[in-house]
């Protein structure tokens, strides 16, 4: 199987909790403000709530900690999580303390920390309360024994769509993908189905803000191009997209109704874009991916 190549870094995932950069209220640019910092750290969008005497600093800095954790660095010292999340050694040290003392992390070797197994019930929690996650698992799980292909399903939380249920096959080369894992949603098959069906005030002020990273050659990296894609997305009712995130990846999604009409989420195919042509994916397992979709939905009602 050929080898991925410009594989980008995958979001942090610990709780697949976010601290956002501005609330829905001010995602529009407003008239002669200033304009953000390039480089500015997690810890700057705190700033936001400054004087908010109902908001936990506290809370929302060990927060940060956590999601600074990721598959590639599973283990940091104080310095490097001060760094990485811009907030002080101390702030740093403090949240460690508690984490640990808590149970939900510890040091390695001295002077790294990790997080712990017992983090797992924070998210386990959110799964077993959340329906749609519940009843996605089983059926991912049987068409991927039918149909020996991975699948996923997922939400949008912000810019970032975040995986909720996932049933994977050893070929597929975005192994390392797994439920909390977050990927950039311009850019992904249910990403894509997401951004369409968003009402349009919504959409409009996430193309006002996005940023269009272009991940490999073939990434969309224009807001009109975007635009356009979004259209066609809504026209056929699927998101094909081919290599925009990571080289030899092509994905299918389509998106799951809730008894309202409203689009809650989004099923998807991945698979090797050398194994796996585009019109295999519209003609073999596009029927099956819009029958497990109506399953879905279903079950929400």
């Amino acid at each position: 199987m050929p080898v991925a190549t410009r594989r980008p870094p995958l979001r942090p995932a610990s709780l697949a909790v976010q601290i956002p950069v501005q609330s829905s209220a001010a995602a529009m640019p407003m008239p002669n403000a200033p304009e953000p910092e390039a480089n500015a750290t997690p810890s700057a969008a705190l700033d936001q709530f400054a004087g908010d005497p109902n908001f936990m600093t506290s809370l929302a800095r060990g927060l940060l900690v956590i999601q600074s954790f990721t598959p590639q660095t599973p283990q940091m010292t104080i310095s490097q999580l001060a760094a990485k999340t811009g907030l002080s050694r101390a702030a740093v040290r403090r949240c460690l303390y508690t984490l640990s003392k808590l149970g939900f992390a510890g040091v390695e070797d001295g002077s790294r920390y990790a997080l712990r197994p017992r983090m797992l019930t924070l998210s386990n929690t959110y799964s077993a309360s959340n329906s749609l996650s519940t009843a996605a698992q089983p059926i991912l799980e049987r068409m991927s024994a039918a149909l020996h292909e991975s699948f996923s399903v997922a939400t949008l939380d912000g810019d970032d769509i975040v995986y909720i249920a996932r049933s994977t096959v050893s070929r597929v080369m975005s192994d390392d993908l797994h439920i909390g894992s977050r990927l950039p949603a311009y850019c992904t098959s249910m990403g894509r189905v997401l951004l369409a069906y968003l009402p349009s005030d919504q959409l409009e002020k996430y193309l006002a803000r996005v940023v269009l990273t272009p991940h490999t050659p073939r990434t969309v990296a224009s807001v009109d191009k975007l635009r356009l894609a979004l259209r066609n997305v809504r026209r056929n009712g699927y998101a094909l997209v081919d290599q925009e995130y990571e080289i030899g990846l092509r994905s299918l999604a389509v998106p799951v109704y809730s008894p309202t009409g409203r689009v809650v989420s989004t099923l998807n195919l991945s698979g090797s874009a050398p194994r796996m042509a585009s019109f295999d994916m519209q003609t073999r397992f596009l029927p099956h991916l819009r029958n497990a979709a109506a399953e879905l939905g279903a079950f929400l009602r």
